[in-house]
């Protein structure tokens, strides 16, 4: 990558997962990880509608339960992020990637004309390069 990397250029439109799992806000954590597993993502969007009030990710499951809140009563709405990170659908995969870093998150909502349209993962951020590098060596 440090050799000029052509992997930064690539859109994140390239990239973006269009599949955007909601929940409402009052769903319990325990429901919020099973919708997690059986859509195999690591985030949700909490909202009703197309209004969104934060997400919620493996990782806020996990802080919940060593917290000691209880999954079947504590809810998605109580445990959610409201701190969204965002890009546009013309952001590159490196300007992506800077935001990630900079905010130390693991997933960005991808944005055009105002309207969630996808949301990026560091590991679909990080197949770009790995696909670069995979035709470098070959």
């Amino acid at each position: 990558m440090a050799r000029g990397s052509e992997a930064g250029l690539t859109p994140i439109s390239v990239v973006v997962a269009d599949a955007i799992i909601r929940v409402p806000p009052g769903t319990s954590v325990a429901d919020v990880a099973r919708a997690l597993t059986d859509a195999s993502v690591g985030l949700l969007v909490v909202g009703d509608g197309p209004d969104l009030i934060g997400v919620v990710s493996e990782r806020d499951v996990v802080a919940a339960l060593a917290n000691g809140l209880d999954p079947s009563t504590t809810t998605a709405g109580e445990i959610a992020h409201a701190d969204l990170v965002w890009c546009d659908l013309t952001a590159t995969v490196a300007e992506v990637a800077v935001e990630m870093m900079e905010r130390y998150v693991r997933h960005v909502l991808v944005q055009d004309d105002g309207r969630l349209v996808g949301i990026v993962s560091a590991r679909d951020v990080l197949g770009v390069y790995a696909a670069e590098e995979g035709a470098a060596g070959t």
